[in-house]
């Protein structure tokens, strides 16, 4: 009997040669300015080319891409956001995502550009390709908007995650929540939110607690979170019983997440906790698929890594943390908490 040998799909492969284009296609039409140019109103294709100073066949291929993409909709030749168009890619957007997609597109595309070097050697692509030292997001902004944006980027992710991570545990034992290199304050607030007697401080660098005020400022839990300026790494950290890393741990050696946990267990009270907010690898690593290409990101654009469960456990146990517990959640980041037994 003839061996029965079935071909498989190219399915998987094709979508992966294709898939780059998609990413690029958002990220141009972000840099270009589509969806501020139709967060008004509804504008036909020679408008936008006079507009945006883009050849009309050039426009017409791009914005058509996006369509295709659910990004924009267009009715009797004239286009319009689609509704997460509007809440992500528009200036005007608190939600806003553009500052990291803007990034994205002029500074790690650059970086994984190179990543075959950077599997090779297992460093980060920054010299080779700026000719700095080190990841430091400080060479990105040149102007004050700039860091502005960005964060404003990472704030949209935040909105997005930040409550499915302080719901992932019953938190309510806990009475000062300190939130180290909290950025905007998006954890913070989302704490407070869910937790009425639970008060909150929002601990950065001093030039990004302007930004953390001002979105605090705007929420409906602003007397109940403090904002205070200093580094982790060098200065005394604010009392309180739990401590949040979200989207920390994954930037640094382990030398200097060894420095800083034993700081964070050093400083809690017994009983106290540890809330961190990472994506968590599946034990084989082979997975989930965001944490699978955010390893790869670390791997080209920082000193760190993304973690197994049994990697943090082994890591903050080793400082002193008893109990270890993770969460896995639906967004961007799952939820690992330990306490100081």
């Amino acid at each position: 009997m003839a061996e029965d040998i079935t071909t498989p799909s190219p399915e998987i492969v094709l979508d992966l040669i294709e898939s780059f284009r998609r990413s690029k296609t958002m990220f141009a039409a972000v840099s270009i300015g589509v969806f501020d140019a139709v967060s008004e109103r509804a504008k036909t294709l020679a408008e936008l080319a006079g507009e945006l100073q883009c050849s009309q066949d050039g426009l017409e291929r791009l914005l058509n891409a996006c369509v295709c993409l659910n990004l924009l909709s267009v009715h009797d030749e004239q286009y319009a956001n689609t509704p997460v168009a509007r809440e992500y890619l528009t200036s005007s957007s608190p939600r806003r995502m553009t500052g990291y997609i803007n990034y994205s597109n002029s500074v790690a595309w650059k970086l994984w550009g190179n990543l075959e070097d950077a599997v090779r050697e297992g460093t980060h692509r920054w010299k080779q390709c700026y000719g700095w030292d080190g990841p430091l997001f400080s060479h990105f902004f040149k102007t004050d908007q700039d860091k502005r944006e960005f964060l404003m980027g990472m704030n949209g992710f935040g909105v997005v995650a930040s409550p499915q991570v302080v719901s992932a545990f019953d938190l309510s034992r806990f009475s000062t929540l300190v939130d180290l290199g909290g950025a905007t304050g998006h954890l913070a607030i989302a704490a407070c939110e869910r937790y009425p007697t639970l008060r909150g401080i929002l601990y950065d660098l001093p030039d990004v607690i302007g930004l953390a005020r001002e979105i605090i400022g705007q929420s409906v839990v602003a007397n109940r979170v403090q904002v205070v300026s200093g580094d982790f790494f060098t200065d005394d950290l604010p009392p309180g019983d739990l401590y949040v890393l979200g989207r920390i741990i994954h930037d640094w050696t382990v030398q200097k997440i060894d420095q800083l946990v034993a700081k964070i267990y050093a400083s809690l009270p017994r009983g106290g906790g540890l809330l961190i907010a990472e994506k968590i690898l599946l034990d084989d690593k082979s997975g989930p698929r965001w944490a699978v290409m955010q390893n790869l990101n670390m791997l080209t654009c920082t000193e760190g890594k993304e973690r197994t469960l049994n990697e943090y456990e082994t890591l903050l146990k080793r400082v002193g943390f008893g109990t270890v517990t993770g969460c896995r959640t639906a967004g961007s980041s799952d939820a690992i908490l330990a306490l100081k037994d």
